[in-house]
């Protein structure tokens, strides 16, 4: 049986330790960009996708695509669903519309997930002028 090479999946973002003890570094910092240029996946979809632990991964949504590390998720069941830590990266791909409250809507949002291991995971500088056409 060939395996697919996208999943649609929903993708849901939100604070992590690992995250808030990044964020102390500074965002500039290596400890940063490793705790959230990442997305948490459950096996058995990653299985169906062929990709192990630590592969890159596009993931796309109408609002953008970011490539980022697949980190096999702890927390399972729950096929169908994937995780990004709060960060820049999260950010390429949620609606930057906040309806009038401030925030963006972060969970629930409709995504494609593909394998990338030949894509690099951008710098916080990278992602920043890509974005916005500065740093």
């Amino acid at each position: 049986m060939e395996k697919p090479s996208k999943l649609k999946v929903t993708l849901v973002t939100g604070r992590t330790i690992e995250q808030g003890v990044g964020k102390e570094h500074g965002k500039a910092s290596k400890e940063y960009m490793e705790s959230v240029s990442i997305c948490y996946m459950d096996p058995q979809d990653m299985k169906k996708l062929g990709i192990k632990d630590k592969t890159n991964i596009l993931v796309s949504t109408e609002f953008g695509s970011v490539v980022v590390k697949a980190v096999k998720s702890i927390r399972t069941p729950h096929p169908g669903l994937i995780f990004i830590p709060y960060g820049p990266w999260a950010n390429v791909v949620v609606d930057p519309e906040t309806h009038s409250i401030g925030m963006p809507s972060f969970k629930g949002i409709p995504a494609q997930v593909e394998p990338a291991p030949d894509k690099p995971i951008l710098t916080l500088k990278e992602l920043l002028k890509l974005q916005f056409g500065k740093c």
